[in-house]
């Protein structure tokens, strides 16, 4: 009778010794996150410690600007803004065309530190959003995966995320765009998803997780929780949108959001299945059953009927182009041009992978693996979003950004895995320790067990037991069955330990490559995806170059230019434009006349007189082109000139690709093409260039330009930066060269009528 003493009293000590257990391990991992925030933010910081604090890339200056229209004139003139500087002479409604997430976040952050009395300016909270919120995605991280398959997995994918280079090229201080906040915001959805079904670019959203619904229907694993979990999220989600006026009714009307409707009518089907099963007999059970799948199917198929009949008029079938570019990685290169015309949707290469998500690469494929070990919801879902995203990842290399937050997480399980079986392993295998800690462990864990199991039944209320009493006695039954002494269950450990130098090098190597992973992290922070686009930097053996054109193009327009002029580029550069030289530009990044654009593509293409014809209808008195032949800068207009070609001709067929080819090939050499050697990007680009060093040699393509002496007749140069990067032209007058024609004109006519007067010399000065 002793012994069962002994066992009792131990009880509330091994209480004890697992509260503070627990609550050491919380209070670690609270820390430990707290690091892994720090450690997010600080790595993203690289770019305003070598540079300095301002905004990156091209997108990120219209929502800079958005933004500072927000603060300056608050919400509702935000959503009524007619912005009349973009897109000349048609204008854009940003309130009705921008997604207001991103804008909204950063206003309020600006809002919130200046009520504080932390007068930050809001180029300030702009640069520095996304660091903070990469910060709270690898937080949100650590929650997802904590559901799938515990703290330890969690806080392994949450540090991957925070140093994932994939990640950082999109969330470093100053890159103020989308994704800065959408990550965050996709993670913690998919989080909170989970969350309630463990417990019971908007697009990927809404139709991952209708897919996940409908495959834990058709494997068996229908719940009220996952019924709880989705209906509303659908309605929700779905007049959350709608109020949205970018998206307004595309919510309802378009085919990116009928899966979830597909879906939200199955659940409820199933659901009332689920219902009537436990309140009739089997025999009306089938009849029912009966019924409501028929009419279930009328009304999906009624549904459907609906939705080609909405559908069928839309050449697209109510899909947008990036989304048939997702589902056929050919339509955009057929049918639209100017989104594969943007190199970020361009396919990924096998070294971009190796570059974006590293060694996280090779531990994918474990970590699938464990989700099936066992496989439960969450798993499930993980193992649903990993492969979608390796797809859509594949089509466009700029969805990298959304696989680095799946692979982290498939990552962070294997390494967690694999850590508790070498270090089991090794524990296992101590001499003097294994016996003893088996043992004492074996029986601790049941006490704690039986404890918690007694605890646990006077505490439920009557009311469960008797709703669920089969359920109960067959769990009674397994665990009976299943309870074995605890040395049987140490030495069935011991058999599936590793050999004890086996794990010790397998920990070791699993070290070396985290140690790998962290210093090309830092690698590619600091050197890959620090650098902002408008400012340029380059190394030599005499030092470090700054190329800074780009911000001293866009100054002399500000300084040298009327408020009111017109400035035409091509579309890349109208963001910058407008927000940099405030000056009101005719085309720009959002790309959403597909006509204008193409109509300043053909006036690129065009001879001089044509081009200026056309800018002259639209306005235009400057025309802004990048050059990179003379410092080897590749992303220049030259480089990019095929797709105003294609773009251009998609609308205009005058424009034709193969006049700009020769023999297939697209050069600007002595062997161009007489339309590519007049054509007006061409002159832009090159005119006085062989100035600069006798030859005319482009150091981007290598070669010796084509045409090398030329002048321009309708266009006169009025600015080129330092080094050569942007070039700014004006267009001349047309009444200085009608002026010129009408005196030629009366001359003749004089002469021919009264040749006497020929002869009488005029006074040159009237």
């Amino acid at each position: 009778m002793a012994a069962p003493e002994t066992s009792t009293a131990a009880v509330p000590t091994l209480y004890t010794n697992n509260t503070l257990r627990n609550a050491f391990g919380g209070v670690l991992s609270f820390f430990i996150l707290l690091l892994i925030g720090v450690l997010a933010f600080s790595i993203r910081i690289f770019s305003v410690i070598k540079y300095e604090s301002v905004i990156h890339e091209f997108d990120p200056y219209f929502n800079y600007r958005v933004t500072q229209f927000l603060t300056k004139n608050g919400i509702y003139e935000f959503w009524n803004w007619f912005d009349d500087r973009t897109w000349y002479p048609l204008g854009r409604v940003i309130g009705g065309t921008v997604y207001p997430g991103l804008t909204l976040t950063a206003g309020t952050i600006w809002w919130l530190l200046n009520s504080l009395n932390i007068p930050l300016s809001v180029e300030t909270v702009c640069v520095f959003t996304a660091p903070i919120f990469s910060a709270f995605a690898s937080w949100a991280t650590y929650l997802l995966t904590k559901e799938v398959k515990g703290a330890g997995a969690g806080l392994t994918a949450a540090a991957l995320l925070a140093m994932v280079p994939s990640y950082i090229s999109r969330s470093v201080a100053g890159s103020y765009d989308n994704e800065a906040v959408a990550i965050f915001a996709l993670i913690f959805t998919f989080y909170l998803y989970i969350k309630v079904c463990s417990w019971g670019g908007y697009t990927f959203i809404i139709n991952l997780i209708p897919i996940h619904v409908l495959l834990c229907i058709v494997t068996g694993r229908y719940s009220s929780r996952l019924y709880i979990a989705y209906a509303p999220l659908v309605v929700l989600g779905t007049l959350l949108a709608a109020l949205v006026p970018v998206v307004g009714f595309n919510a309802v009307m378009t085919s990116e959001h009928f899966a979830s409707f597909l879906v939200f009518i199955i659940i409820h089907v199933v659901a009332f299945v689920y219902y009537i099963k436990g309140i009739l007999s089997p025999k009306m059970f089938k009849v029912a059953v009966t019924l409501v799948v028929s009419v279930g199917l009328a009304v999906c198929c009624a549904v459907i009927a609906v939705l080609i009949a909405l559908v069928a008029s839309s050449p697209t079938m109510g899909w947008s182009g990036r989304s048939l570019s997702l589902l056929d990685p050919t339509y955009a290169s057929k049918y639209i041009p100017i989104i594969a015309s943007v190199s970020e949707h361009q396919p990924p290469t096998w070294p971009s992978y190796f570059m974006d998500i590293n060694v996280l690469a090779f531990l994918v494929p474990a970590g699938i693996i464990a989700c099936f070990l066992p496989l439960s919801d969450a798993s499930s879902f993980v193992v649903l979003y990993i492969a979608t995203s390796v797809y859509f990842s594949g089509v466009m290399v700029r969805l990298m950004l959304v696989l680095a937050p799946a692979a982290c997480i498939t990552s962070g399980i294997a390494l967690s895995q694999a850590f508790d079986v070498f270090t089991r392993s090794i524990k296992f295998q101590l001499p003097g320790v294994s016996s003893n800690a088996e043992v004492d462990a074996g029986e601790t864990s049941s006490a704690t067990a039986e404890a918690q199991n007694d605890a646990v039944k006077t505490e439920k209320p009557e009311e469960t037991i008797k709703d669920r009493p089969s359920r109960k006695s067959k769990k009674k039954e397994r665990v009976h069955v299943e309870k074995t002494s605890p040395k049987a269950k140490a030495k069935k450990k011991r058999l599936l330990a590793l050999p004890l130098e086996a794990s010790v090098i397998s920990l070791l190597l699993l070290v070396v490559l985290g140690a790998f992973y962290v210093v090309h992290c830092v690698w590619a922070a600091a050197e890959a995806y620090s650098a902002p686009s408008i400012v340029l930097t380059s190394h030599s053996h005499d030092g470090l170059h700054v190329f800074d054109d780009f911000r001293e193009a866009y100054a002399w327009l500000r300084h040298n230019t009327d408020v009111d002029d017109k400035v035409a580029s091509w579309w890349d550069y109208g963001y910058q434009t407008t927000a940099m030289a405030n000056r009101t530009v005719i085309v720009d990044n959002n790309t959403w006349n597909n006509t204008h654009i193409a109509t300043v593509g053909t006036a690129m293409s065009s001879p001089e007189k044509a081009a200026w014809e056309i800018f002259h209808s639209l306005d235009v008195k400057y025309v802004l082109v990048v050059f990179g032949g003379l410092v080897g800068y590749p992303s220049d207009d030259i480089n990019k000139f095929l797709w105003m070609v294609r773009i251009g001709g998609g609308v205009f067929p005058h424009i034709k690709e193969p006049d700009y080819l020769r023999d297939g090939q697209y050069r600007i050499d002595s062997q161009a093409t007489p339309t590519m050697l007049n054509c007006l990007m061409y002159k832009l680009s090159y005119y006085r260039f062989v100035d600069t060093d006798g030859k005319g040699f482009d150091r981007v393509r290598q070669t010796e330009i084509g045409k090398k002496y030329f002048k321009l007749t309708h266009f006169e140069e009025v600015f080129t930066t330092h080094h050569w990067m942007v070039r700014i032209y004006k267009l001349k007058p047309p009444k200085n060269r009608i002026r010129g024609k009408t005196k030629k004109s009366k001359s003749k006519t004089s002469s021919s009528s009264s040749p006497k007067s020929s002869g009488t010399k005029k006074n040159p000065w009237h």
